[in-house]
């Protein structure tokens, strides 16, 4: 149901508030870039600092932008199974195609404990569900035999891997088929994975390249690999320089270099130090963004 390159967006900031101007502007770049859909309010769009209002307005405005051209994938996870259906009921409200769900942080479910928070959330609410695990960020690993139980809900139909480990993307692939569509939750992963059976990544640098990440996608999935392949190792020092700190402090950055949003975000994110802004710039001399 969601394949190819869907960009985890930024949310734009300016004095502290909402800047939806830049945030539509810059959806409207990506569906014209050949973005296959749009991911808002994930780890990318500092879902864990936006209020709850705030959330659902970034959430519902995007569906208005949008208008049906591309799909909608809300980030609506929490480490609170009744948070995250309140958000979810809201995304559905609101027109999303599908909700992106992280795993519970910082109070480190079992897996037991994952199974049932995605299952309860599936029962409650009629939407496609993809679970986006990210051990890294989270503290916990969703393994593939849990996932695998999860297909027993119809509403799960695909999950964002990021555990950088493409062994775990090929026993969740190996375990549940068809079933469920594995994206690649780390862009450098996106060859790999879709190299042993991933059908596309939730992207950071499509914020930046959103046409070239396309491409890449696009040309593994025509069976052009020489083609996507070329495109990884131009993408690659990208890949790495968007988190030379925690995303996503390099992307706002980068954005900010190219005139597109402010570079503010809330803390506990702060400003991109200097040695690594000025290695950032050189990435992005280097691909012509700037």
């Amino acid at each position: 149901m969601f394949t190819g390159s869907l960009v985890a967006i930024v949310t734009p900031f300016k004095n502290g508030k909402l800047d939806e101007r830049s945030l539509g502007d810059l959806i409207e770049w990506q569906i014209s870039s050949g973005t296959h859909g749009i991911v808002p309010c994930g780890t990318t769009g500092e879902s864990a600092t936006l209020t709850h209002a705030e959330h659902d307005r970034v959430v519902a405005f995007t569906v208005e932008v949008v208008r049906r051209r591309v799909p909608v994938v809300a980030g609506t996870g929490s480490n609170s199974t009744d948070e995250a259906i309140a958000l979810t009921k809201h995304a559905k409200a609101a027109g999303v195609d599908g909700a992106l769900l992280i795993t519970p942080y910082y109070n480190k479910p079992t897996q037991e404990g994952l199974y049932l928070h995605y299952k309860a959330i599936a029962e409650t609410v009629d939407l496609p569900l993809v679970v986006y695990n990210i051990p890294g960020r989270t503290g916990v690993n969703m393994l593939p035999s849990t996932i695998a139980r999860l297909t027993v809900c119809p509403t799960v139909v695909a999950v964002k891997e990021g555990s950088g480990a493409v062994q775990q993307a090929s026993e969740i692939i190996q375990r549940c088929g068809e079933r469920l569509t594995v994206l690649a939750g780390d862009d450098a992963l996106t060859l790999p994975m879709m190299a042993v059976g991933g059908k596309g990544v939730i992207t950071v640098t499509a914020n930046l390249l959103p046409a070239k990440m396309a491409q890449l996608v696009n040309a593994f999935r025509a069976g052009r690999v020489d083609e996507a392949r070329t495109l990884h190792y131009q993408l690659y020092p990208l890949f790495t320089a968007l988190f030379y700190e925690t995303n996503p402090i390099p992307v706002k950055e980068a954005l900010h270099m190219m005139g597109k949003i402010d570079r503010e975000m809330r803390l506990p994110l702060c400003p991109m130090g200097n040695e690594n802004r000025e290695k950032l710039l050189h990435v992005m001399k280097a691909a012509g963004l700037v």
